[in-house]
């Protein structure tokens, strides 16, 4: 890697409270961990679970406020976002420095920061709001394996040299590898977590695939024995250059 966070200009942040005219969305009250999702939260984060309640209370209460996460998404916000990101761990390399495209509330990038502290994170997000909201929970979780880059990632990419890529709900996957193979300089992966089209998603992007290097994309179901619903990940290989 050549550039971390710091080297990307940062201005004031918005004040979440100036939105003109429209109503402020009001946070909630964090959702509570379950019974049945308790087992999986402890064996994904550990000794880290605390702070996965607080990052969860973040989402529910200024993730809300500031236009992050949307008000109906509040109850369902531990296996519909969190466990469902943190899964992914499973697919990271140990001792991985991860770059996470379209951060925005953290997700997957700061769930998987929380379940991996071996690992070192990137959070890339061009919106300032957003870069603001991540800096304030990073700071407040504590974590020292995560930088945040305010930049779009066509923008950071040449200046990168990661070793996985994470992404979730950014864009098509015929978008996505053009943004992100530039930063697996050397040999590494794209993990993107998809829906039910994933299929149709590596069909369109057999073109662009081939012109930027990738191999043949694998589509991996991750989070089996721990969550009700998986997560889809497309992982796409760098070839060396």
């Amino acid at each position: 890697m050549t550039e971390r966070g710091s080297a990307y200009e940062r201005r004031p942040g918005l004040d979440p409270q100036d939105r003109g005219d429209r109503p402020a969305p009001v946070g909630q009250p964090a959702p509570p961990l379950t019974d049945a999702l308790r087992p999986a939260a402890v064996e994904l984060f550990g000794e880290a679970l605390p702070r996965a309640e607080a990052y969860v209370a973040h989402l529910a209460d200024t993730g809300i406020e500031w236009g992050l996460i949307g008000p109906r998404e509040a109850p369902r916000l531990w296996e519909r976002h969190v466990l469902n990101c943190a899964v992914v761990e499973e697919l990271l390399p140990q001792g991985a420095l991860v770059a996470d495209v379209g951060s925005g509330a953290g997700l997957p990038g700061l769930c998987l920061a929380l379940a991996r502290p071996d690992c070192q994170f990137l959070l890339i997000e061009p919106l300032e709001r957003r870069v603001e909201w991540l800096d304030m929970v990073v700071a407040d979780l504590g974590l020292e394996n995560v930088d945040v880059i305010r930049g779009r990632a066509e923008q950071v990419s040449g200046n990168l040299d990661v070793d996985v890529v994470t992404a979730r709900a950014v864009s098509a996957l015929k978008t996505l590898v053009p943004l992100t193979m530039p930063m697996l300089q050397g040999a590494g992966e794209l993990l993107a977590i998809k829906g039910r089209s994933a299929a149709d998603e590596i069909a369109a992007a057999r073109k662009v695939l081939r012109k930027y290097g990738g191999a043949e994309p694998e589509i991996l179901t991750v989070g089996e024995g721990l969550l009700t619903e998986t997560t889809t990940v497309v992982r796409v290989s760098a070839r060396p250059r």
